[in-house]
Parts: structure tokens; sequence; C-alpha cells
């Protein structure tokens, strides 16, 4: 019944993570962690993890003298985020009463 579930988008923090990329371009890490309400690291660790996954890319620039990171979905983890939402969604509509 749980085919289909990603386990990279167990932890709620990741969950949130690719709900906000899939839906936005791009955002920075600021937003993201006000959004979530996590802290720096706690949002550092769990875009490593999707990272090293290829669900996510990093960009880090200067404005000015000021350090800027922001995050954007790559192609496969919008896809691997989607089949998670589909596989929920089936999981959700199976009535076991049949």
């Amino acid at each position: 019944m749980i085919e289909g579930l990603h386990k990279a988008f167990e932890s709620r923090v990741r969950l949130g993570i690719m709900a906000v990329l899939t839906v936005n371009d791009e955002v920075e890490h600021g937003t993201l962690k006000e959004l979530l309400s996590v802290t720096d690291g706690n949002l550092a660790s769990h875009m490593a993890a999707l990272t090293a996954l290829k669900y996510v890319l990093v960009r880090k620039r200067f404005i000015g003298n000021r350090p800027n990171t922001a995050y954007k979905a790559t192609a496969a983890g919008t896809k691997a985020f989607k089949d998670h939402l589909d596989a929920m969604g089936r999981l959700l509509k199976k009535d076991l009463r049949q």
C-alpha cells in the first residue's frame, strides 16, 4: 500500500521544502527558513540530504558584500515529489471495506 512513497519526504521539513520549491522558481534561504519555522542548521541538514539526491540545486552568491543562498527544485526532485503526492493520494483513496 505504500509503494511509490519516497523515503526522502518522510520528514515534515523535507516535505515542506519540496512543497515550497515545486511551486516557486527559486527561494532564498531566509525566506524558506521563516516559512518552515526551522533553524539554519536544521534547514542546512535537510538541504544536504535533498541536494545529495539531486532533488534541489543550491545557488550561492554575493549581493553587494552579503552572502545570498537560494534553492531550486530540480526536474528529478519535482518528479519525485509529485510521484510521492500521487502515491499519498492513492493511499488516501484506499477503501479496505470492499
